[in-house]
């Protein structure tokens, strides 16, 4: 059952970019437990819209309300290159104030649902792009955030993480989190409470 209240919500987003409009007005709410998924063309403003939403842009009007316990994945991991991922998890668990028990926990977790134990020590570098975008969505995931904003997140997973990817976000949504997920295509439209595609700035649902 939807929650009367939604988790974060959207009103009137606009965003422009020189005389270029990325967004005009766009509204949305997301209400726990829900995954809503985000399409378009490529540079049709998804990577923008989810910024925005994330509280990484300030849009040129509107509003955004959203839980201070949000996780935000970038379509482009933001990693250190010299460090490890289990070097990561301590620094992004500092930052969030994460106890180190509860850091130590979830790190443990999350390395073995996404299936990189094997590279904990290694250094970013050296990481393949798939094995990157793993831990780029582990740190999101770190703080156990209330709503998770996903750009293109499953870019160079294998199929068998792919499959671990849409199990453990059922696991999440069952707890009342919520997800939304942007991608420029979406191959199972079953797995959204709703779809919605970007166009000329506006945001219209899916058929």
């Amino acid at each position: 059952m939807v929650s009367a209240e939604p988790i974060l919500m959207a009103r009137g987003l606009r965003l422009r970019f020189g005389r270029r409009r990325v967004l005009d007005g766009i509204d949305l709410d997301l209400f726990p437990g829900q995954v809503l998924g985000i399409a378009g063309e490529n540079g049709c403003g998804k990577t923008t819209l989810i910024r925005v939403l994330a509280g990484m842009l300030l849009p040129s009007g509107g509003i955004v309300r959203r839980p201070e316990a949000t996780g935000y994945a970038p379509q482009v991991p933001l990693l250190f290159d010299h460090l490890s991922p289990r070097e990561h998890f301590r620094y992004f668990a500092a930052a969030h104030d994460i106890p180190g028990h509860l850091r130590r926990d979830r790190a443990k977790s999350l390395l073995q649902k996404l299936r990189f134990e094997a590279w904990e020590s290694e250094r970013v570098s050296t990481l393949s792009e798939g094995t990157r975008q793993k831990l780029n969505l582990a740190l999101a995931l770190l703080s156990d955030p209330a709503v998770l904003l996903l750009d293109e997140p499953y870019a160079g997973f294998e199929w068998d993480t792919y499959l671990r990817f849409w199990d453990y976000l059922q696991e999440i949504r069952a707890t009342g989190k919520a997800v939304i997920l942007v991608s420029h295509l979406f191959y199972e439209r079953s797995k959204f409470d709703r779809l919605f595609e970007l166009e000329a700035g506006t945001l219209r649902e899916a058929s």
